[in-house]
């Protein structure tokens, strides 16, 4: 892609982001959306794959849905309220309306039909920004009009989307697909707790976002796409593949990793809120994640599995490994300790 086309693009993604999370009318919001979709399209479709051409037309059409479905949330609640602030939105059709827009926008199920196949036609830092940029903003709006939602319906969706994410992800061999179910999964338990602790939410995505960029920066350092080449790419730079392997098990939940920390703080906030039958059901669902992510971690650091074909091994690359990779991965591994000053801010 030409410099200059790619340096719009990633301006108008900055310039979306920024109108929708700032914004304090229906209507600026709404224009965030729309700038935000139409720049990240070409970044989808710019490898004129058919693969790659259907996935944007796929997201294309998705989020013209979910804009049109936020308008008229919008306007609905304006011609029964007269208010067109974002945090007044007090009609409950509105909220249902709005509450279904955000969920397609995001992916969450039943909306999630859409976001597996864009992943797949996507290139991995195209899927990066489209697992973690573009749900800052629906999820920004969530946060703001979370304590109009109907907590039944959230829970419901929440529990939807931690089972279809953890049970669609199951027999994918696509690198892809997997995280595109993970992320499913993973909005499943941003959505449960937003209505008691918005906040909570919002740290959340924040650790999530941070995990799931080390995973797709460091495929896209070893240039790896499915299992089985996942398999024979830790000849190529085995520190970045011990890394990738801790960072899946910090995505996975597990302690003493990062990962484990929101879900240990939703799961108290879910007990707090006598929930206690919705957090057990939340916990149970993240043990089909764990599968897949065990799945992952293991094909990235064992040797491969007994068969009679022969695989070429992959030389080292000379190339040094990104900073921010370090970084991230630092992050996304040590950050535990670090929770007892979280729960004094949240």
């Amino acid at each position: 892609m030409n410099p200059q086309a790619k340096l719009i693009f990633t301006i108008s993604l900055i310039l979306g982001t920024t109108i929708t999370i700032s914004s304090n009318h229906w209507i600026m919001a709404w224009a965030g959306l729309e700038i935000n979709t139409l720049a990240i399209l070409p970044m989808i479709s710019k490898s004129h794959h058919p693969r790659s051409i259907e996935a944007a037309t796929k997201y294309f059409l998705t989020q013209a849905a979910a804009s049109a479905l936020v308008l008229f949330s919008s306007m609905t609640n304006a011609w029964h309220t007269g208010q067109w602030d974002i945090t007044q939105l007090s009609h409950p059709t509105s909220s249902l309306i709005l509450t279904s827009a955000i969920a397609m926008k995001l992916g969450l199920v039943p909306f999630h039909f859409w976001f597996p196949e864009v992943l797949q036609g996507s290139p991995l830092l195209t899927g990066l920004l489209l697992s973690t940029i573009m749900k800052l903003p629906p999820m920004t709006l969530l946060y703001m009009t979370s304590p109009s939602l109907n907590p039944t319906l959230l829970t419901f969706l929440a529990i939807l989307s931690a089972a279809i994410g953890g049970w669609m992800g199951l027999n994918q061999t696509q690198i892809r697909k997997i995280m595109a179910f993970s992320s499913i999964s993973h909005l499943g338990w941003m959505a449960i707790i937003i209505v008691y602790n918005p906040k909570l939410t919002l740290l959340n995505f924040y650790l999530y976002t941070m995990m799931t960029a080390t995973v797709f920066l460091t495929l896209n350092s070893i240039k790896v796409h499915k299992l089985s080449t996942l398999m024979t790419a830790w000849t190529k730079i085995p520190s970045l593949n011990a890394m990738l392997l801790l960072t899946l098990l910090s995505l996975a939940g597990l302690p003493p990793l990062t990962g484990f920390l929101p879900k240990w703080l939703i799961i108290q906030e879910l007990t707090k809120q006598e929930m206690i039958p919705a957090a057990t059901l939340m916990a149970l669902l993240s043990l089909l994640s764990l599968f897949f992510y065990l799945r992952l971690a293991y094909c990235t650091t064992i040797t491969l599995p007994p068969h009679t074909t022969n695989h070429m091994k992959q030389w080292r690359t000379g190339k040094p490994t990104n900073f921010l990779i370090a970084v991230l991965a630092t992050m996304s591994i040590v950050l535990l300790p670090i929770s007892p000053m979280i729960l004094t801010i949240i």
